[in-house]
């Protein structure tokens, strides 16, 4: 049974309040044994829209489902042709004072554990190490057929190769906005010729981004290693993440219901604030360097 697509969340008025006091995630922090429950927001300040926030992706843009990527052959031409411009955008971003926050908290034994509802990897590139990519990653490909996994940038050389045209359309729209499930807005004129290819151990199989579409199941064993992790953690900081999907929310549940605290620094009301112990509403870059820096001074 696959998990219906949440794409959608309205808050209702009994909610807690947000503060702009970031005290307690100071005080969290400096107690250690902190796991990070981190979501598009975290990369909002590395060019990387978010879903649902004042600019997010979803005011413009509808992602792609699994159940409409395997079954209709033109959503997948759609989602490559799209993807082979968002990738690039993808690669070109740098991570932001937020993901070197958390790694410098990482280094220092402060955050224990480290859960990432991005796909974009850089919470890795900023030298995090142990991070579970909870929806995947769009570094990697995966054949739905023969299971083959390879890389996205050797993919990359195979539709260059393949769509040896679209180099042209590329340029025309370069300055395209990326979405966070890595692809970009492109007229269906520009995307009617784009050449899908295989996988090259099987020959004939579906490729996929090694990513967790809307409307699929994360991999239990990831899920249980999420749990785990949470178990164990003295406090839960979700940092940039709406919970709207239940992917997520589902590790705020199980904290509170284990009696963690759970912190959440986001701007703008979550769908797991009812569970929260605080939730402070600044912005992510700025609010974590400084707690990096209050916490080095104690």
């Amino acid at each position: 049974m696959r998990i219906r697509p949440t794409l959608s969340w309205e808050p209702s008025g009994d909610l807690p309040a947000a503060t702009t006091d970031p005290t307690a995630v100071v005080d969290a922090v400096r107690a250690g044994g902190v796991v990070v429950l981190s979501g598009a927001g975290l990369s909002t300040e590395s060019g990387i829209p978010d879903y649902r926030g004042e600019h997010g992706s979803l005011r413009r843009h509808t992602p792609m489902t699994y159940q409409e990527f395997v079954a209709d052959e033109s959503a997948r031409q759609r989602y490559w042709a799209r993807s082979q411009l968002g990738w690039r955008a993808m690669t070109r971003a740098h991570p932001n004072a937020g993901h070197r926050a958390v790694t410098a908290l990482t280094r220092a034994g402060l955050v224990v554990g480290v859960i990432t509802q991005n796909v974009d990897g850089l919470q890795q590139a900023a030298g995090a190490q142990h991070v579970i990519e909870l929806h995947g990653s769009l570094s990697r490909v995966v054949c739905l057929d023969c299971g083959r996994e390879d890389t996205r940038a050797a993919l990359d050389r195979r539709l260059r190769e393949a769509n040896p045209g679209f180099e042209r359309v590329a340029e025309r729209h370069r300055a395209a906005r990326v979405n966070p499930d890595g692809d970009v807005e492109l007229p269906e004129e520009a995307v009617r010729e784009f050449r899908v290819v295989p996988c090259t151990a099987c020959g004939t199989g579906m490729l996929k981004p090694d990513v967790v579409f809307f409307g699929e199941n994360v991999p239990p064993e990831r899920v249980a290693r999420c749990r785990h992790l949470v178990d164990t953690a003295d406090t839960l900081l979700v940092l940039g993440s709406s919970l709207t999907v239940m992917s997520g929310l589902r590790f705020v549940r199980q904290a509170a219901d284990a009696g963690i605290p759970v912190l959440i620094v986001n701007q703008g009301p979550t769908r797991g604030d009812r569970w929260a112990t605080a939730r402070i509403e600044l912005p992510l870059g700025e609010t974590l360097s400084q707690v990096v820096q209050r916490v080095a001074r104690s």
